[in-house]
């Protein structure tokens, strides 16, 4: 029996390394921004696989410079560094998510983390840039908005985000449920 998301995560890293792929050969003037969708229900899947990957692809194509940011890892740290982080888990306690979700709104504002995100990621010292926690750190942080803020600041180095959800081309669907608003900048990295 065939298993479907098993098929596409085992064409991930050949894709990945390739130098077409790393080149941006074939998308024009597109930014290199690339979405693997899955099935929310798989995450945990997805994740084991994640650490294979990493732990791959410098085996596969020696001296390729990698990062992996975990979003709920990035703003967990963020929010450390303005301490705020004790302070909001407070506030969730006292007052709930949706009044923590506005206190957060100003200080997570994607065109704010944007450059943030540039600081740790460091595109111009990478290859290629892995982003992953997208289920993780939602409502906090919606990844349309991110990836919009993020094209001026990524150069020309390949993103890749694992999406719990889907993504047709023109919009995504977290959990493949919850409507963003249309975001038509990146690529599928392996379509289904």
């Amino acid at each position: 029996m065939s298993d479907p998301l098993n098929e596409r995560l085992n064409k991930i890293l050949p894709r990945v390394i390739s130098d077409e792929f790393l080149s941006g050969s074939g998308i024009g003037n597109e930014i290199a921004f690339y979405i693997f969708d899955y099935p929310p229900e798989d995450e945990l899947r997805v994740r084991d696989y994640l650490r294979t990957l990493l732990d791959h692809i410098p085996k596969q194509k020696h001296g390729l410079r990698v990062k992996h940011i975990d979003l709920f890892d990035f703003v967990m740290d963020y929010l450390k560094s303005r301490k705020l982080l004790d302070k909001a888990i407070q506030m969730q306690r006292d007052k709930g998510d949706e009044a923590l979700r506005k206190a957060l709104a100003g200080p997570l504002h994607e065109s704010k983390l944007s450059a943030v995100f540039a600081e740790v990621a460091k595109p111009e010292q990478h290859d290629l840039v892995i982003v992953s926690g997208v289920g993780s750190v939602w409502p906090l942080l919606r990844s349309h908005t991110l990836l919009n803020n993020l094209q001026p600041v990524m150069g020309k180095t390949p993103l890749v985000m694992f999406y719990p959800g889907r993504y047709d081309g023109q919009s995504l669907r977290l959990f493949g449920k919850i409507k963003s608003n249309n975001y038509y900048r990146a690529f599928k990295l392996v379509p289904q």
